[in-house]
């Protein structure tokens, strides 16, 4: 039976919440995140998208590059109820639903509960639904697998319904640019452009030996989705094991005041991955590089979950000033959080002890 595979991906979920709720701020460029010189943008509207203002960026550079862009403060209760009505919406169709985060999921629909056999005509209903019930609207890939849908989800944003078909999906694969394949980050795209691979097609030509020996596991898992190959089940019960982010300085730094800045730049990225994926977690791992990529890292494990950002901040804060072998000048800082819980409980204020792992 040829699986069929939507992904559903809300459209500027935060800030479409904020338009939707506030209808002075519909047409004009919205951003949701912090406004202080550590803050950082968690959504961008597609009017501020315009100017170039993304997820990630630092608040002074998204204002830097649109003047105009109004800033709301996340309310992630209501984002987090919004996303629970999106998931009912989907549940009426399959019960294979495997969300990604609050605003993305995808859906087993090879035998939908609702509906024709259809996977095409059961994304329009799902669309329909979401825009009928919420007010929002979402874009959608449909494909025999989760790596081509995904993909086609963001050809026509927003509001956009892209299907793929079985016999087209080679040729789609060949013109996607290779930073659309998942774990093909900057460096990684960095690496393969070095090798003259940019796109799909170019990275099909080299042979599974050559990728692996250049990106290790990760180069077989590329030669599989390049080939069309991506077997990978729709998982409604898959467990994320961790959540991060770090920051390669383009000049090293040894002054703990600009390390310190720099972390809480970083922290800000993780809560606001933390609360996209609505999930927290008790063991918060400092990653650092020195100027010869000689890799430490540092683990402290918490007595209660960590997700707000400014607890995130001051756990890295101590792991960064533990008592520890000199690193000297810090070309690397990274965050991860691990060991997640689901948030069914209100969030916990940190307690000591605190407890260092070296």
């Amino acid at each position: 039976m040829i699986r069929r595979i939507l992904h559903v991906d809300m459209d500027a979920f935060y800030a479409s919440v904020e338009q939707r709720d506030d209808p002075e701020l519909r047409g004009r460029p919205v951003a949701v995140g912090g406004t202080s010189r550590r803050g950082v943008v968690a959504a961008a509207s597609y009017e501020a998208r315009r100017f170039g203002v993304r997820s990630a960026m630092p608040s002074h550079e998204a204002v830097r590059r649109c003047p105009a862009l109004v800033f709301r403060k996340a309310r992630f209760e209501v984002y987090r109820e919004e996303a629970r009505r999106i998931r009912e919406i989907f549940r009426r169709y399959t019960d294979l639903v495997e969300p990604l985060s609050l605003d993305e999921a995808y859906l087993d629909v090879t035998q939908p509960k609702l509906g024709p056999p259809s996977a095409t005509l059961t994304a329009q209903e799902i669309k329909r639904d979401i825009r009928r019930e919420t007010g929002l609207t979402a874009s959608a890939g449909v494909a025999g697998s989760k790596f081509v849908a995904k993909a086609a989800s963001a050809f026509e944003k927003p509001d956009g319904l892209t299907v793929v078909r079985p016999e087209e999906a080679s040729t789609f694969i060949e013109r996607l640019p290779v930073d659309s394949f998942p774990g093909v980050g900057p460096r990684t795209a960095e690496k393969l452009e070095s090798l003259g691979v940019t796109t799909g097609r170019e990275l099909r030509l080299l042979t599974e030996v050559e990728l692996v020996r250049h990106f290790g596991k990760r180069g077989r898992f590329f030669h599989r989705l390049a080939h069309d190959r991506d077997e990978r089940p729709v998982e409604p019960h898959r467990e994320r094991k961790s959540i991060g982010a770090e920051r390669t300085f383009e000049v090293d730094l040894s002054e703990l005041g600009a390390l310190r800045d720099a972390l809480g730049e970083i922290a800000a990225r993780v809560a606001e991955r933390l609360e996209h994926a609505d999930a927290r977690g008790r063991t918060v791992t400092l990653k650092l590089k020195d100027s010869d990529f000689r890799t430490t890292t540092r683990q402290t494990t918490l007595e209660h979950p960590v997700r707000e950002v400014d607890e995130l901040r001051r756990v890295a804060g101590r792991l960064l000033e533990a008592p520890a072998a000199p690193c000297g000048a810090i070309r690397l800082l990274g965050i991860t959080v691990s060991s997640l819980d689901s948030p069914d409980e209100d969030p916990v204020q940190l307690v000591l002890p605190f407890r260092w792992h070296g």
